[in-house]
């Protein structure tokens, strides 16, 4: 059976003493209030993250994650960060392919092909993100673009290795917007997306793959997201730099 995962990506927010606070409050948090099943990682700036792994450790069903890496294992890269470093301080999990990572960075899908080769060679679940823009969706292209994002991301990996991936669908539209996509229009992306993985693999390996909704989760719409066939958690932005609205989220997770 597939994990539900509820993720929060803090992005460039939180010193170093505020965001072990916060850490702190919400595994805490989680810890009395949540009784549930999904995995809850929480996915600090890259400073943070041996610090929040410490704290986290040997707490059930709570991870520690980075928001990018490299695709190099090591050398001349100044300012990057290896797959290999991102381990060796405890964290499990890997943003790769953000929506910010691609508009402002210019990430394709065949560098990020090369990041997802990189985190899962040193043993870290990736979290692919995908997602189309208001533009793109507004012109019915969003299936072709996640088509696009996906195959050109995924598709090189034999079927033990894409099993070891997460996917996160977001919205670009929805990103830090306040507007949500509706269930409906989330969970057909999420069968369709599934159905590009029984295509290329099959029924099995795509039933297996975890698929994050992410775009303004927040409680209020969490617990109907998260009743949808296909939507196995979030991927959460705005909402996790709250503990009390961060875990209310975990909490809509069965």
């Amino acid at each position: 059976m597939r994990k539900k995962i509820i993720a929060g990506n803090w992005k460039m927010n939180k010193n170093l003493e505020e965001g072990l606070a916060l850490a702190s409050e919400v595994s805490n948090m989680v810890k009395d209030e949540y009784q549930g099943s999904a995995w809850v990682v929480l996915i600090p700036p890259a400073l943070h993250v041996s610090g929040v792994s410490k704290l986290i450790n040997g707490m059930p069903k709570m991870y520690a994650g980075v928001q990018n890496c490299s695709n190099h294992k090591s050398g001349a890269y100044t300012g990057e960060i290896s797959a290999d470093m991102i381990k060796s301080t405890g964290a499990s999990f890997v943003i790769i392919g953000h929506s910010e990572r691609r508009q402002y960075f210019g990430e394709h899908n065949d560098w990020l092909a090369r990041k997802i080769d990189a985190v899962l060679e040193a043993g870290l679940t990736p979290i692919y993100c995908c997602g189309e823009t208001l533009e793109e969706r507004e012109k019915n292209a969003h299936f072709t673009v996640l088509e696009k994002q996906i195959s050109e991301g995924l598709f090189h990996l034999n079927e033990i290795q894409m099993q070891q991936v997460v996917i996160a669908y977001e919205p670009v539209w929805a990103i830090g917007t306040g507007k949500t996509a509706s269930t409906a229009q989330a969970q057909e992306i999420h069968a369709f997306i599934r159905g590009l993985i029984a295509k290329k693999y099959n029924t099995a390996v795509a039933q297996e793959i975890t698929i994050q909704y992410g775009g303004s989760v927040k409680a209020e719409n969490a617990a109907e997201l998260f009743a949808a066939p296909d939507i196995d958690g979030a991927l959460v932005g705005g909402a996790a730099l709250q503990s009390r609205s961060f875990t209310d989220i975990v909490k809509a997770m069965p």
